[in-house]
């Protein structure tokens, strides 16, 4: 289950957004392994001051539309996972909405079954979890 935060730049239309959130969700789906009705995700807009960034470091080239997106997951992914989702998306946000790969930036956190709690106040993961042990 991971739970995704998507943070840019604010000015971007509806659509825009919603490419970034179906995008996102589509390469989850496709290359981490993660079913298709598990999709939590939050959309931070900033004002561009707010949003502090080398513009060059590790050699890229971004620009003002940089989106960054931190995921944080129930379940470790293996490295070949991580790669080729980090690349599976960056291919669909550069078809839609239109992302140059160097404005995409992916931070992925891991957490314990503990640290979750899908609502009623229970910690679902630890209480015999479902959706295929909660993805």
């Amino acid at each position: 289950m991971p739970f995704a935060r998507i943070s840019l730049a604010r000015g971007k239309s509806r659509d825009y957004l919603r490419a970034i959130s179906d995008q996102l969700h589509a390469a989850l789906v496709e290359s981490f392994d993660v079913p298709p009705n598990d999709r939590f995700q939050v959309i931070h807009q900033h004002d561009q001051d707010d949003i502090i960034f080398d513009p060059h470091y590790m050699d890229m080239d971004r620009s003002a539309d940089l989106v960054y997106i931190a995921l944080t997951t129930g379940k470790p992914r293996s490295t070949e996972t991580k790669k080729r989702f980090f690349q599976t998306l960056a291919r669909r946000l550069e078809a839609n909405p239109g992302i140059r790969p160097d404005d995409i930036m992916v931070i992925i956190s891991t957490s314990q079954r503990d640290e979750w709690s899908f609502g009623k106040g229970l910690a679902q993961m630890l209480e015999g979890a479902t959706e295929e042990d909660i993805s």
